[in-house]
């Protein structure tokens, strides 16, 4: 399983103690089984490395559920294909909607930011940047790199001497974590 000669099981158990390198090698040893089944479910490299990170960031959320009477895979690779099914569902219902006559009709998508919206995330940036350091200071940093200098995941990884997977899930658990301290502001 790894260079100290643990076994799945024996990773397993340390990555649910909290064990950093733990899932390490579970993402490591993983990582191609779902990427994989993504990329042949979605045809889209893209999106297929989206839900792969957000499949592993919530199985090693997760992980005190893992039942070892299933397998480690299958286990995962369920996370997996339920996240593609809600973001399928999600992407429905964004582009679908009924008229009155029941009949679907497309709405235009338009992501551009509001003259409202700019106002409101200029306001509001000096209040995320204080929710930002309240994380520990290296989710601030992944934080840093990939949303106030736009580095890629690849000129993270060089920067930070990190495997690129590494990053992904540093960043979405960093991005969980703010989540968490800006619904618990008081």
């Amino acid at each position: 399983m790894d260079k100290s000669g643990d076994t799945l099981e024996d990773t397993i158990k340390k990555a649910k103690l909290g064990n950093q390198i733990a899932f390490s090698n579970l993402l490591d040893t993983f990582w191609n089984d779902v990427y994989g089944f993504q990329l042949k479910r979605t045809q889209n490299e893209n999106d297929a490395e989206d839900i792969s990170i957000q499949t592993f960031s919530k199985a090693f959320d997760k992980i005190a559920s893992y039942d070892e009477s299933f397998g480690f895979k299958t286990w995962l690779v369920t996370i997996s294909k339920n996240i593609h099914i809600d973001l399928v569902r999600k992407r429905k219902r964004d582009v679908m909607e009924t008229d009155g006559n029941g009949e679907a009709i497309k709405k235009v998508l338009d992501d551009a930011p509001t003259a409202e919206d700019q106002l409101i995330t200029e306001q509001n940036l000096a209040t995320l940047l204080q929710y930002i350091k309240k994380l520990k200071p290296h989710y601030q940093e992944v934080i840093n790199l990939r949303y106030f200098q736009e580095l890629s995941y690849a000129d993270m990884a060089e920067r930070l001497e990190e495997p690129v997977n590494n990053i992904k899930v540093k960043l979405l658990r960093a991005k969980k974590l703010l989540a968490e301290v800006i619904a618990n502001r008081s």
